[in-house]
């Protein structure tokens, strides 16, 4: 017995649902889950079902043969027009019979005869080609006063009579051409989210817009509207750290030495060439000196790029394991959960997931202690001495945080996050994820408890630097490069608005 999935799309009368379920039952299949909800949309049904192949196939072929099997998504375009009628009995009917024998989908219909104009009569029509709109416009204007009033191929103005065919329209749009069997399995992802939050009392409305605004907000920042908020902290009298706030997700740091430069955290794939353009401002564009990539987490706007560089990578084996099953939940408890899983299928599309194919792991077995983290490594950046500190998971499995103790800096991933030096539009951007998942934290207990322990570190930490006059530096997965001042994050130094074109040498 193997589980399957397929979406129906019957028509909105008695029986029909019923008859789908006859068909599945005849052939032993059992329904695992059912999502239909007509406020969406009226006609479209997801359904998971368990089978044995062989009968799965001809339960296939009867949905097919009755016109219920959803197996492609046509380019479906929308126009509205008006015609005048004369005033005599038939006049609609004849109107309709036109309309009907064009294979056009009514959305809309509006007439009145006591208006000032009454003859006139308003309609919206779904369409899937252009060459029969074409004739059925030819013919009406042939008989009838026609007025054209929106004529849209975009998908944008449907009605929600098709609404997945809208969103899935939408979302090709967000990611290029896409191939209808890869939007109809996506589709199922996304019903899945929307049937999961819906019973947690969430609109399923929000639910896909939050989905595209994820989509739309990163397409948006690229190329001449990419910018970043920059940093540039001198760490000691040979190495410097540089901070860059992309436009969404997570930041990617610079340490640049006197021979080599060290990346930690790589943004979005789909910021790489902006990022790049950036760096040659800053006066970093020579890639061969990026020798490594450290990766702390493997959420995508952290290790997203890192198969785009030509270095060498590392990361924790449970970071490899999330990159490899796509599931950003895996290791914790919460590893069955849709969300995560889904979520992760979707932040991967719209940001061009490109991670390392084979980094290199951290041994699995602890070095060492420092308060309540196992250190698993060591490494130098020229005078700089890192520790490998495995994090409990709270945030997500296999999250590590790299701190240098001598010279006063820890990179803390996702756990510590300066959240007011964030702007409005990151601030809602880091808010879709999380209305999505409900919490980015796989663990919120243990993520506060993980939380704890660093800022504990971190005062002790600045206890021994204070002699020296330092501060120990909070390089926040998000946000400005900070210190601790009365128990809150604050950012260092000035901070600087990176906008594409921008022209500057180094």
């Amino acid at each position: 017995m193997n589980k399957y999935s397929f979406i129906a799309r019957m028509p909105d009368e008695p029986g029909a649902l019923h008859r789908a379920a006859e068909i599945i039952k005849s052939y032993s299949g059992n329904i695992n889950r059912i999502q239909y909800d007509r406020r969406i949309d009226p006609a479209t049904v997801f359904f998971e079902v368990t089978a044995i192949p062989e009968t799965y196939c001809r339960m296939k072929e009867d949905l097919h043969a009755i016109g219920y099997l959803q197996e492609t998504l046509p380019t479906l375009g929308f126009l509205r027009f008006s015609v005048y009628l004369p005033h005599e009995p038939g006049s609609l009917f004849e109107l309709l019979t036109y309309i009907t024998g064009a294979g056009a989908n009514i959305a809309y219909v509006d007439f009145d005869d006591r208006r000032c104009d009454p003859g006139r009569v308003t309609i919206s029509l779904n369409i899937e080609e252009t060459t029969v709109v074409e004739s059925l416009l030819d013919r009406l204007k042939s008989q009838y006063r026609l007025e054209i009033l929106e004529y849209d191929m975009t998908g944008e103005k449907l009605d929600d009579t098709v609404f997945y065919v809208r969103f899935a329209q939408a979302v090709r749009g967000l990611i290029g051409t896409a191939e209808d069997e890869f939007l109809l399995s996506l589709l199922q992802d996304v019903n899945h989210i929307v049937q999961e939050l819906n019973n947690l009392g969430q609109d399923p409305r929000e639910v896909f817009e939050c989905i595209l605004l994820t989509g739309r907000t990163l397409r948006n920042t690229t190329k001449d509207r990419f910018y970043a908020d920059v940093q540039r902290i001198p760490i000691s009298d040979a190495v410097e750290v540089f901070c860059f706030q992309m436009p969404g997700g997570g930041n990617i740091f610079l340490l640049r030495a006197p021979d080599e430069t060290v990346m930690i955290d790589t943004g979005y794939g789909i910021y790489h060439e902006d990022a790049v353009r950036m760096f040659q401002h800053y006066g970093l564009g020579d890639l061969q000196k990026i020798s490594r990539v450290y990766i702390t987490h493997a959420d995508a706007d952290h290790c997203g790029a890192g198969g785009l560089y030509d270095a060498r990578v590392y990361t924790h084996t449970g970071s490899r394991e999330i990159i490899r099953r796509a599931n950003r939940a895996y290791g914790s408890r919460s590893e069955s959960s849709i969300l995560e899983e889904v979520y992760t299928t979707i932040i991967n599309l719209f940001s061009h997931f490109a991670p390392p194919e084979n980094p290199e792991t951290f041994p699995a077995e602890k070095i060492g202690t420092r308060s309540i983290f196992p250190v698993l490594a060591r490494f130098a950046v020229h005078d700089l001495e890192f520790e490998v500190l495995e994090s409990l998971g709270g945030h997500m499995h296999g999250q590590v945080y790299l701190f240098c103790p001598g010279h006063g800096i820890v990179f803390t991933g996702d756990t510590l996050i300066n959240f007011g030096s964030l702007d409005e539009e990151r601030k809602r951007y880091n808010s879709l994820a999380d209305f999505l998942v409900t919490s980015v934290n796989v663990d919120s207990d243990c993520a506060r408890r993980e939380r704890m322990a660093l800022l504990d570190m971190i005062r002790r930490q600045d206890e021994e630097l204070a002699s020296c006059g330092r501060r120990c530096l909070i390089a926040c997965g998000h946000g400005a490069i900070s210190v601790l001042s009365d128990g809150r994050l604050e950012a260092v130094g000035p901070v600087e608005r990176y906008r594409a074109g921008e022209k500057r040498g180094v």
